[in-house]
């Protein structure tokens, strides 16, 4: 597996734990509190058999079965013998679901009224309830238990959970009733509140890079997540001063921005963009209150289920469309994602199921905390997958600031080649026209003066300078010079003076020689290195022989050694001092080469010369 295919898979991976560990957390927190309650010891009494004005029930009572469309206030009592107790231990009534709101009399005693019972009734129906009672309040042998029930239809609420109804009621020890209750509304409301908190944060966070990123489904994610929060009031503000048809209208046409928002967020994310689904989708917004408007308050419910049946499935069909896309687009993406949009699924599939009575009302609200959850995942991966992108981004800048460098380095480097290929091409020019007004004016003076001077010493002279002139002329052309064309004229020369100076030439060179050439100037400065050697070894070694050997491997070498009395040592042992010597090591550096010089009194001299080919 390369490196890329790994990270891709650690990226998959991390997300696909973290959501493994959530759900585990989950499912182990909700185990006891989705547990019906039921009496911890022998001493609770759980009441079941009321009696009301329309007969005897049994609880749990759900209005919409027993009494449907009825609206008012429902009289419940009973008789009950007292749980034995330990003297001085407190009781307690637990009420699991009391909706909506309630007065609790016993032997004829107010103990508690949980708000207002008219309109508008105190909203109390995600709410446990818990009455202590005083010492003395039960009797022993039978008692009395009234409690007033004020609640709404079925058909005048938004949701199942809101319609009158009264659950099971327990009387037992105060703490172990105080237990239950706190997990229940701990579950209920307390959870709900803090994620819906956490949510709004988030919320804030995405809509400010939404903004600065431009990044529309960032945008919708907020504007849902912030929402959510927003509808979750319902669980937790019991006294809203606002008739309770109006609540439930706001409460219902609050799902359907929050929806949309969802289902847009899904789309964009995907990377599908359509005027008309926008249109259609936002339309909803003006079509929820034409249909109650058309409907009226008394079917809300009817069409409350249908609408949340609808949202529900534009959800569904976003998340389809969005792992679709991620199935194609990024795999990497698909698996994380496709768990928190399953769990959204089940989630939404099963309020739906509870608001179309096919799942029993529970006493715990799962959607109520895990739909926030849920939301926050999702943010949670939105961000992670945003510090992502910007870690690249910012990878990707400083790679580019980097090649950025390279190129503007590379084109200095070309603009200096430029340049100086630019000033190479105007020496070359300016040389040109010097070696032609050389070879012109002064060559054709010098040529008149070999042939018409009668003195032998000027004629040798000006034919010396014109040969010389000749060698200057050709460096400043440029014109390539062939290797072997090149050691034939300083063959010829060096054995015509050397013959004349009476020293005996051994010239050697080897056949690779024969392709190669020799740039104009490298010629021009061997050719004054090799006469200034020959002219030292004419005028001060004294050498009878004299051996000249050539040679290239990557470099052109030439070494010239005789057998004179070699260089005194009177010059502080240094052998480029007078001699020519200077000369010849600085015609050689200027080749980018070098010429050496070894010697000693008795042993001759030998000048090694190389030049990069």
């Amino acid at each position: 597996m390369n490196r890329r295919a790994f990270d891709r898979g650690r990226s998959a991976c991390g997300p696909l734990r973290a959501f493994a560990f959530l759900h585990f957390l989950l499912v182990a927190l909700m185990a006891p509190a989705l547990a019906a309650p039921t009496p911890a010891v022998t001493s609770t009494v759980e009441l079941r058999d009321m009696q009301t004005e329309h007969g005897p029930v049994r609880l749990p009572d759900d209005w919409s079965r027993t009494r449907p469309g009825f609206q008012g206030v429902a009289v419940y009592h009973t008789v009950f013998d007292a749980p034995s107790a330990p003297p001085g231990e407190l009781q307690a009534v637990y009420l699991v679901r009391v909706c909506s709101n309630y007065e609790l009399r016993i032997n004829g005693r107010l103990l508690e009224r949980g708000g207002s019972l008219r309109e508008p009734v105190t909203r109390n129906c995600y709410h446990s309830q818990l009455v202590t009672l005083p010492e003395g309040t039960l009797r022993r042998g039978s008692n009395e238990f009234e409690l007033r029930l004020a609640g709404y239809p079925l058909e005048r609420v938004a949701a199942r959970q809101r319609a009158g109804g009264l659950s099971e009621i327990l009387i037992g020890p105060e703490d172990r009733m105080r237990a239950l209750r706190d997990s229940q509304v701990f579950w209920n409301v307390t959870v709900a509140q803090i994620i819906a908190a956490t949510l709004i944060v988030l919320g804030v966070v995405l809509l400010v890079l939404a903004y600065v990123r431009r990044m529309s489904y960032l945008a919708y994610f907020a504007a849902a997540a912030i929402g959510w929060a927003g509808l979750s009031a319902r669980l937790w503000w019991r006294d809203i001063a606002l008739p309770n048809d109006l609540v439930e209208l706001m409460i219902w046409l609050g799902f359907v921005p929050v929806a949309v928002c969802a289902v847009l967020f899904l789309v964009r994310y995907a990377g599908v963009r359509s005027r008309k689904l926008d249109a259609m989708l936002w339309s909803q917004c003006l079509l929820a209150p034409l249909t109650y408007a058309m409907a009226g308050p008394n079917h809300l419910f009817t069409l409350a289920a249908v609408w949340y049946t609808a949202l529900a499935a534009e959800v569904f069909a976003g998340i389809a469309i969005y792992l679709w896309q991620a199935w194609r687009a990024q795999r990497q993406e698909f698996w994380p994602m496709a768990f928190i949009m399953g769990a959204v699924a089940l989630v939404l599939a099963a309020e739906v199921g509870i608001q179309d009575r096919v799942i029993a009302l529970p006493n715990v609200h799962v959607i109520h905390f895990a739909l926030p959850i849920i939301f926050c995942a999702v943010a949670f991966r939105l961000i992670q997958t945003f510090a992502h992108a910007l870690r690249t981004a910012e990878e990707a800048r400083i790679h580019l600031e980097a090649r950025v460098r390279e190129i503007s380095a590379e084109i200095e480097r070309n603009f200096a080649n430029l340049a100086e290929a630019r000033v190479e091409q105007i020496a070359e020019k300016e040389r040109k026209r010097i070696a032609a007004d050389l070879h012109d004016d002064l060559g054709a003076k010098l040529l008149t003066i070999v042939h018409t001077s009668d003195n032998d010493r000027i004629s040798t002279l000006a034919r010396e300078a014109l040969e010389e002139m000749r060698l200057s002329v050709r460096g400043l052309t440029g014109k390539p010079v062939r290797l072997a064309d090149a050691l034939a004229d300083w063959r010829a020369e060096t054995v015509s003076r050397l013959g004349d100076a009476g020293i005996e030439v051994d010239w050697a060179g080897n056949e690779e020689l024969a392709p190669r050439t020799l740039a104009a100037r490298a010629y021009v400065q061997t050719t004054r290195i090799l006469r200034e050697a020959v002219s030292n070894m004419i005028k001060h070694s004294g050498a009878s022989r004299c051996s000249v050997r050539c040679s290239t491997d990557e470099d052109f070498q030439l070494v010239i050694r005789d057998n004179g009395r070699g260089i005194p040592l009177e010059l502080d042992g240094q052998l480029d001092r007078g001699h020519g010597m200077s000369s010849m090591k600085q015609r050689a550096k200027q080749l980018h080469g070098q010429c050496l010089v070894e010697s000693g009194p008795g042993y001759g001299t030998v000048i090694r010369l190389t030049l990069p080919l």
